[in-house]
């Protein structure tokens, strides 16, 4: 089976994006993980189908690395940029993907603004911070985040008992100056560090928020800058904390997402 696809980037975590609008092929676990490979296929974070919908301008099927299905921000601004390539959309769009409908624009400068869903709890655990934005994920504050070994740590947290049988992401943020944090994700469906996480920089921003950081917040991941926008409100349970409740909705992630090249690929 021959397939055309095309490669892309946001922040450094790559997908391989195929129109499956007119073909509707359908990919077994062992084909995505065959693309995804980087020595015997394309190589990717990802795989992402865009489809027909019958309520929205498209369907975003995402596929993790290992073949397991979740919420991809940074997979999500690709596809709002690869489906603007096609001329499904003009500027603007409402699509579907894992966790529902989604809207975006893609701005002046390229950039796309994606809008995630609203965020109604937040549960401590210990000093961590749990997270659902659409994927879940553990936000860990550290003082240096670049002497830490991601990976290692990431993956403890990952398949820490306490998340089974899914597990969870893990995120490892550092404060910094001028409003902006920097983030290191460990990845579960990848099971490695990559180099920018839309949802984990989005839950990582929210969780500095709780600690004084006002929207927008930057984000420096190793692949690039982001920003994430939000309105924080009480209304939801801080579990097992006496702190105020957070909410958070109009929830944005803010960046960019680029064609490298495309190919054919022999399945």
């Amino acid at each position: 089976m021959s397939i055309h696809f095309h490669k892309y980037q946001a922040t450094g975590n790559d997908f391989v994006v195929i129109d499956n609008r007119q073909s509707k092929k359908k990919f077994s676990t062992e084909e995505i993980k065959k693309i995804c490979n980087r020595r015997f296929g394309v190589g990717a974070d990802g795989l992402i189908l865009i489809e027909t919908n019958d309520t929205s301008d498209f369907a975003m099927i995402y596929y993790n690395s290992d073949g397991s299905q979740s919420l991809c921000g940074n997979g999500c601004r690709a596809a709002v940029n690869f489906a603007s390539h096609l001329r499904i959309i003009n500027g603007s769009t409402s699509f579907n993907a894992f966790d529902g409908e989604h809207r975006a624009v893609i701005l002046p400068n390229g950039h796309i603004k994606l809008k995630m869903n609203d965020v109604t709890s937040v549960k401590k655990i210990n000093d961590d911070l749990f997270i659902n934005t659409g994927s879940p994920h553990l936000v860990r504050f550290v003082d240096n985040v670049n002497n830490l070994d991601v990976v290692t740590e990431g993956r403890q947290i990952r398949h820490d008992k306490q998340f089974h049988p899914d597990g969870t992401n893990a995120n490892f943020v550092e404060l910094g100056p001028n409003n902006t944090i920097t983030v290191r994700t460990y990845e579960r469906g990848v099971e490695d560090e990559t180099l920018s996480c839309g949802t984990g920089v989005t839950a990582a921003a929210l969780a500095a928020s709780l600690k004084g950081f006002q929207s927008p917040v930057n984000v420096n991941v190793q692949g690039g800058s982001l920003s994430v926008e939000f309105v924080h409100q009480n209304g939801a349970t801080l579990s097992d904390s006496k702190e105020p409740a957070p909410a958070f909705r109009e929830v944005f992630l803010v960046g960019p997402a680029k064609m490298v090249f495309e190919g054919d690929l022999e399945l």
